[in-house]
């Protein structure tokens, strides 16, 4: 059973480690890899300045040792010096008292330089220390340094990785395969306008095929005929010539169209009776009648 559960929660864990990875922002994970390098190189660099800090204490240390040594030793040969001088004078109490002082700085002597060899042998141990510390501190700021330009450069990626995919988009929405998505595409737009031309069109036909508009036909030429009649007693009104008719469509265009019968008689006559002649004394005069007025309405 514990088996079995431990299966179950490294299956878990791994799935949503995969969830995690699918939904995280990949802008967000390089901040967290470079601010998590940054806190690798500061502590890095805190032991490394442990570790030359004591190198600077051993060798403050290791000084003070020499100068103690030395003083110890300059000591012992000056107490050396004054039991021999208290000798040659005859004072042999003196001179033991000056041979026993020399004797305790011989001994304080050793002592110092036994501390003093092994202050020395841990200060070579700290400066190797902390000669490879300065050079991890070296070789992580130039991993760092690496890391931050590899940052620019996947951020530039990234970015590039975002227009192409937004570009793959919008031309995926201008075939069509593409699936249908909330904003519907040109295609679709067009056969939508389409669709609606044709109904129109159809609608219209219909229309234009029923009897009430074969009745508004008729009764639309009805009037075009009376109008064109009632322009006509207009011109004659005013004595202007008629109007030729417009040749039809798919007709020669040089043939010319003749006028009504009736246009042609009226305008003959108003021809034949525009002047009369009247002889008298001195030669022929011709005298403008008025011109025949036509029947009809005034109006």
């Amino acid at each position: 059973m514990g088996k079995l559960l431990r299966r179950g929660w490294r299956y878990l864990v791994a799935a949503l480690s995969g969830k995690l990875d699918e939904v995280s922002d990949p802008r967000i994970q390089i901040e967290q890899a470079i601010e998590d390098a940054k806190t690798q190189h500061q502590l890095l660099s805190q032991q490394a300045a442990a570790v030359i800090g004591n190198q600077r204490e051993l060798e403050l240390k290791l000084t003070r040792s020499i100068e103690e040594t030395e003083k110890l030793q300059a000591n012992a040969r000056q107490a050396l010096l004054l039991a021999e001088q208290a000798r040659q004078a005859g004072d042999e109490r003196k001179a033991s008292s000056y041979e026993d002082s020399a004797r305790a700085f011989a001994t304080k002597l050793v002592s110092a330089e036994s501390a003093m060899r092994d202050l020395h042998t841990v200060h070579e141990r700290a400066s190797q220390a902390s000669a490879q510390a300065r050079a991890a501190v070296e070789t992580n700021a130039m991993a760092l340094q690496k890391k931050l330009a590899e940052r620019t450069k996947l951020l530039s990626q990234l970015d590039q990785a975002k227009m192409q995919e937004r570009l793959n988009t919008a031309m995926a929405s201008m075939t069509e395969l593409a699936p249908a998505g909330d904003t519907p595409t040109l295609d679709e737009v067009r056969d939508k306008i389409e669709s609606r031309y044709a109904r129109a069109l159809g609608q219209a036909e219909l229309t234009s095929n029923s009897v009430e508009a074969r009745m508004i036909e008729v009764e639309r030429a009805a009037l075009d005929v009376e109008g064109a009649a009632r322009l006509e007693s207009i011109r004659e009104t005013l004595g202007l010539p008629a109007a030729t008719a417009t040749p039809a469509l798919g007709a020669d265009a040089d043939a010319a169209i003749e006028p009504p019968a009736e246009t042609t008689a009226s305008t003959r006559r108003r021809g034949n009776s525009g002047r009369k002649s009247t002889g008298g004394q001195g030669g022929t005069r011709s005298t403008a009648e008025p011109a025949e007025k036509p029947s009809g309405d005034d109006n």
